[in-house]
């Protein structure tokens, strides 16, 4: 065949095996001398708003009508076998173990992932980060890991968020609209949901993706070319790599946490 060149393949293989490598080098520089980035927590706090607040608007409103869509389709779907009762229950279950962690993981890596993409991609062909290391500082321990840190101390917190207003949304269908019993909804979230069991694995999911597409985003960046073409392909890069990252990662940990 004479599309099958085996030094194309092997230039493929070995182009590869060297971004392997670089990210594997930025992950473990972000992790020790990032901790020493924690010392200076204001640098920190400055990206867990910029994370966090710029992306609280899109979680809670997604979360809200995710709600909405939990109660009426979960309602329907009881009241067949009579068991409407038990809707808080089916919210706050598919809330706190998968669609919590799963869709708020998605939007923040489709609203800050992004952004962080596009700042430190802009920020090389700037040369600024260039400039940094002419001047004996660090740019991964001054730029990079402040962003990383925030990213996976704001991915819990706003899972947290969309778990809430979506649950405050099935109330809002269940019990307001179509007539569930409130003191049913609640009983039944409070006797079947397991704090450890259940929010605790929703926690562990929503810190694994955190770190997870905060350092993919962070890492496009950083590797992207120094042209306007480089960022944009860099940005598309994050949302597809973070969005496929959170989906398989999201089915090892679910394996792992209910198989044991």
């Amino acid at each position: 065949m004479s599309w099958y060149r085996p030094a194309d393949m092997g230039f493929a293989v070995r182009s590869k095996l060297a971004d392997l490598g670089l990210g594997a080098r930025l992950f473990l520089r972000l992790v020790f001398r990032g901790a020493r980035s924690l010392r200076r927590f204001g640098l920190v706090r400055d990206q867990i708003h910029f994370l966090g607040n710029y992306s609280l608007a899109i979680i809670a409103v997604s979360g809200l009508f995710v709600g909405f869509v939990l109660g009426l389709q979960g309602y329907y779907t009881l009241q067949r076998y009579g068991s409407s009762e038990a809707l808080g229950l089916l919210v706050a279950l598919s809330l706190v173990r998968e669609l919590g962690p799963v869709v708020a993981a998605l939007l923040f890596a489709g609203r800050a992932g992004t952004s962080l993409t596009a700042e430190i991609g802009l920020m090389k062909a700037g040369e600024q980060l260039s400039a940094m290391e002419m001047m004996a500082v660090d740019p991964v321990q001054r730029i990079l890991a402040p962003r990383f840190w925030a990213g996976v101390i704001t991915m819990p917190l706003l899972a947290a968020v969309f778990s809430a207003v979506g649950v405050s949304g099935g109330y809002v269908v269940g019990v307001l609209m179509l007539g569930v019993d409130p003191g049913a909804f609640w009983g039944q979230m409070q006797g079947g949901v397991d704090v450890w069991r259940d929010v605790g694995n929703g926690v562990v999911k929503s810190i694994a993706f955190g770190f997870t597409v905060t350092f993919i985003a962070l890492l496009q960046g950083y590797e992207s070319l120094p042209t306007p073409e480089g960022v944009s392909r860099a940005t598309t890069r994050t949302v597809v790599a973070a969005s496929l990252a959170v989906l398989g990662l999201d089915f090892l940990l679910t394996a792992m946490m209910f198989s044991i």
